[in-house]
């Protein structure tokens, strides 16, 4: 525990620091650019694009080594990670718009040929007798061991791009993503907007390459994203709150990572995303699962409360026990079931609200009155005192229930 909040507070060493702080800016960029592509629900486009980056890593370590030059130079590979990963996106977009293919089953010819195409490559880098070609597995799940500063600098500009990015062109990404056909209406260019989407998934997949790796990297750019969905519904605060949880798992995840031994960096990272995604969809106030059961079971107390009010009214017996014990303990029926003086008052008001909502369905001709009422909202709520009156007036003076008007 100690070793992790030291980890936390940056005590834990230059390098731990450094990767925590890299992983931190990653995360941050990462849940940012992959908010719009996951509101266009073109989640899987992250998936193909990182692996598309396979061939690039493979192709520019060969290029490099032939010029004479060190192999895994970060900025080398990931120039030639950032072309194919390019190449993939515009072969992607042409077989979805020129063909009739879905962009699904393009989605999945591009990510198995360029990952195939890749291993090939790593395959025979393998077998090169120069190059220092050790180490280029790391692109795949990771790699922090070697992280150096100019490696986080690359990480931090090339992160604040993307989210500087995203921000300016927030206004015409929501709306493609939300209703294409409006944007373009609107004047937007939907294909350009869309493959500036790509772009800025490409961009993080590419710098995130040498840290979280090309297959963890996908998780990355979505789990921030649908974890914030479930916080706000609203589109720009959707695009921060991602930020900040790939921020934090990125941060907290390079941090445990280097608190304990021999545990991979980028694995721990996802880990600690899909931790907050999980805590989010249990415990999120609006659209979490504790609160789904919460409003679940008030609605049932709510609908079991208006029954049984309702069969006081008309003098019938209440069989049901669940509700014999939530009007006994509301204080509107006595043990052996007789109703109180407040059960019979609110039961005349539940019977007299039911008749009001006749009236007003005669008086307003339905005029789509019967989808608003669900029997539950109190009719003040629905019409003005002056409409209730005149209903009243309808209706005549109130109707006694067990004695009480």
């Amino acid at each position: 525990m100690n070793s992790f909040l030291d980890a936390l507070l940056l005590n834990a060493g230059y390098n731990a620091a450094l990767v925590a702080i890299g992983a931190g800016l990653l995360g941050f960029a990462a849940g940012s650019s992959g908010t719009f592509l996951f509101l266009r629900k073109r989640a899987l486009v992250s998936d193909a694009t990182a692996h598309a980056t396979l061939p690039g890593v493979g192709i520019a370590f060969i290029i490099m080594v032939s010029m004479g030059y060190d192999g895994r130079n970060l900025i080398g590979l990931l120039l030639g990670s950032a072309v194919t990963a390019a190449i993939g996106l515009v072969i992607i977009e042409w077989i979805a718009r020129r063909t009739r293919l879905a962009e699904d089953a393009a989605i999945g010819a591009v990510l198995g040929t360029f990952f195939g195409l890749g291993i090939v490559l790593l395959t025979i880098i393998q077998t090169m007798s120069s190059g220092r070609q050790a180490g280029l597995e790391g692109f795949l799940l990771g790699s922090t061991a070697g992280m150096l500063f100019q490696d986080a600098v690359v990480i931090a500009i090339g992160g604040s791009l993307a989210v500087f990015a995203t921000w300016l062109m927030r206004r015409p990404m929501t709306l493609v993503a939300f209703d294409a056909e409006y944007a373009a209406a609107m004047g937007y260019n939907v294909r350009r907007i869309d493959l500036l989407m790509m772009g800025l998934v490409m961009a993080v997949t590419v710098i995130g390459l040498k840290l979280v790796g090309l297959i963890l990297i996908v998780a990355m750019l979505i789990i921030p994203p649908v974890t914030a969905r479930f916080w706000t519904d609203r589109s720009g605060r959707v695009v921060w709150i991602a930020g900040v949880v790939g921020g934090a798992s990125g941060y907290m995840g390079a941090a445990l990572s280097a608190s304990a031994s021999a545990m991979p960096t980028g694995p721990i990272i996802v880990l600690m995303a899909a931790a907050i995604f999980l805590f989010s969809l249990i415990f999120a106030p609006v659209r979490g699962v504790a609160a789904a059961v919460i409003r679940h079971h008030r609605f049932q107390r709510r609908v079991h409360r208006r029954q049984g009010l309702l069969s006081l009214s008309r003098e019938e017996p209440i069989r049901e026990k669940f509700t014999l014990r939530l009007l006994e303990r509301d204080g509107l029926i006595r043990p052996d079931g007789v109703p109180t003086d407040k059960g019979r008052a609110q039961a005349a008001k539940v019977s007299r609200d039911e008749r009001r909502w006749d009236v007003a369905r005669e008086v307003h001709q339905d005029a789509g009155l019967t989808g608003r009422y669900d029997g539950l909202t109190p009719i003040e709520e629905v019409f003005t005192s002056d409409e209730i009156q005149e209903f009243d007036r309808r209706l005549g003076p109130p109707v006694a229930v067990g004695g009480l008007a």
